[in-house]
């Protein structure tokens, strides 16, 4: 997810893949039930954005997904993708809210996720620690 910012003032969130491909997925101007803070969320344009990457067919034995989200997790068919993705074979190595209920406290707590801490100090360091981690679980 990229930050949206019109004047120096994030106004929504837009998803971009290792394509380049874009879309919209939350911005204060987008009228919708679906709310996180002050930002209306496309959770309908994300779906077929998510079937349309074709994540839950990949025949890639690792999966990387930046981020699971309270706006991503609006979506039940994103919740059900990586639900299914963390149960399959696969390695996942995901982006995770520092906080929040439901589907996030519930990721954190499995017995097969390992959870590492992003700041921006370790950030550069992690590449090395998350191939030693795949390497031991592998």
């Amino acid at each position: 997810t990229d930050e949206i910012r019109e004047q120096g003032i994030r106004r929504g969130f837009e998803l971009v893949d290792l394509g380049a491909k874009r879309m919209l997925l939350a911005h204060v101007k987008i009228k919708s039930k679906y709310r996180v803070g002050r930002y209306g969320v496309d959770v309908e344009g994300f779906e077929k954005y998510l079937k349309s990457a074709g994540l839950a067919g990949s025949s890639s034995t690792v999966i990387i997904i930046d981020e699971i989200g309270k706006m991503e997790c609006l979506s039940d068919y994103f919740v059900r993708m990586v639900e299914n993705l963390l149960d399959s074979e696969k390695t996942v190595i995901a982006t995770i809210a520092l906080k929040g209920g439901g589907v996030i406290s519930q990721i954190k707590q499995r017995s097969d996720v390992s959870i590492i801490e992003l700041t921006v100090k370790n950030r550069d360091l992690l590449v090395d620690k998350i191939i030693k981690l795949y390497e031991t679980t592998s």
